[in-house]
């Protein structure tokens, strides 16, 4: 009885699965803003860039003139008061023996009140200040590569998809074209008109396309939760894709200009840009060390007692102060040296940075752009294979219905043409893919 429960728990859960599983359908711009809206990493990326621009509003606010509030309370021992001998007191005993000075007070209050503002620090709150903001700039185009990478993504997984479903589909023709010349042959060898061995190629072939689309089914389920997880969706969602290929090429300048483009508009290479202005404010922060550093400072104190008031009265007095304090290192052992000299070298850094990351942005529009170039012409080659593969089935099927085609040769033909279809469709998702690709190599999308 417990196995029969089981077993039928198992199929309620498989149906209830099957049936009520979420039904999308999606353009590829809709896929795009979908991935955008739930992407996790893209909003990783965005809280760096919060936390960059948080820390640039930092370091401007210590161009501004610090206030501080302090408050206590401190409980002293008991001591004698201060006080001195009078020395008319042997003379007259009706004399106070000694004169307080000031009294003890056990019970001390303090509240304070500084303000502190920065007059000259060797332009290191201006270094600090530009290293800040470059460093934000830098975490802003870093946002915006993370967010073409993940346009790109998601475009790619689309098209995977497309192009499983594809395959699928004409897996699916080619069984019924198999099956239908299955029937063909088992009415001739009803007539006399074919050996069991052509119906035996047939059912081989059959089963072999059916195989075939056992693996086109799971590659569509595999194509489908790729795209689904990329989205940041629930991965069981069924998705209807309502994008087809137009296959309207795109005109690209030649290839000089897009790594010219690219240079100006990929996010990346601006990123550097900024790190490289942000490593030139550091040499310069490390060298206002050797600079003196001058403070305006200002305090007003609220006490009981209050210390400058003497003589000491149990009493809240307030007093007040402002000055100018100047710091500068005498001798430090080299370390501002060396902080300089590190400095440089994180420069040096930097621009090499630059220097291989150009090369790289150069060599890889050169070579999507060749891909979007050879795409092209594999669809024209393409388009001609399924022409012919069609115009040759269709010669061979009406040869072998009239008896003039051998068996062997119709298999052939359907072979044929579902290879030539399945050909163009990989051409024209291949050029879908290498010309996103090449747009993103130039910073377009």
């Amino acid at each position: 009885m417990n196995s029969i429960k089981y077993f039928f728990s198992i199929i309620f859960f498989f149906f209830s699965t099957v049936l009520f599983a979420e039904k999308k359908s999606l353009t590829l711009e809709e896929a795009v803003q979908l991935g955008l809206q739930n992407s996790k990493s893209l909003h990783s990326s965005k809280m760096k860039l919060i936390v960059a621009e948080s820390k640039r509003d930092e370091t401007n606010a210590s161009r501004l003139p610090s206030v501080k509030f302090t408050g206590a309370y401190t409980r002293l021992s008991e001591v004698p008061s201060a006080s001195f001998p009078n020395p008319l007191a042997a003379l007259n005993p009706s004399l106070p023996k000694s004169f307080e000075i000031s009294p003890s007070v056990f019970d001390n209050y303090l509240t304070k009140l500084s303000v502190t503002q920065p007059l000259y620090l060797g332009n290191k709150i201006s270094s600090a200040t530009e290293i800040a903001e470059y460093s934000s700039q830098a975490t802003n185009e870093d946002f915006n590569k993370d967010k073409k990478e993940l346009v790109f993504a998601i475009q790619q997984s689309y098209w995977n998809l497309f192009k499983a479903m594809e395959f699928k589909n004409l897996i699916d023709e080619n069984v019924v074209q198999v099956q239908a010349h299955l029937t063909d042959v088992q009415n001739f060898l009803k007539q006399g008109m074919a050996t069991t061995n052509d119906v035996l190629k047939v059912q081989v072939q059959l089963s072999n396309i059916q195989l075939l689309q056992v693996d086109a089914k799971n590659n569509v389920q595999l194509a489908m939760i790729a795209l689904n997880n990329v989205m940041g969706i629930s991965l069981d969602t069924e998705l209807e894709l309502s994008t087809n290929i137009k296959h309207e090429p795109k005109t690209f300048s030649d290839v000089n200009s897009l790594v010219e483009k690219a240079m100006q508009n990929r996010p990346e290479l601006r990123a550097m840009d900024f790190r490289v202005k942000a490593s030139e404010s550091a040499v310069t922060l490390a060298k206002s060390n050797w600079y003196p550093q001058v403070f305006l400072m200002g305090n007003y104190n609220y006490a009981r007692p209050n210390q400058r008031i003497f003589p000491t009265k149990d009493e809240f007095k307030n007093t007040w102060d402002v000055g100018i304090g100047v710091s500068f290192d005498v001798w430090n052992w080299g370390q501002t040296s060396q902080q300089t000299a590190q400095a440089k070298a994180q420069l040096e850094q930097a621009n090499d940075g630059v220097g291989l990351l150009k090369d790289g942005i150069t060599l890889e529009v050169t070579q999507n752009y060749l891909n979007v170039q050879q795409s092209k012409e594999r669809i024209s080659v393409a388009e001609q294979g399924v022409q012919q593969a069609e115009e040759n089935y269709r010669v061979t099927n009406e040869k072998f219905k009239q008896g003039l085609a051998l068996n062997s040769d119709l298999l052939d033909a359907e072979v044929a043409l579902l290879q030539a279809k399945t050909n163009l469709t990989q051409a024209q998702i291949d050029y879908e893919i290498s010309e996103a690709r090449l747009e993103k190599a130039i910073g377009e999308k």
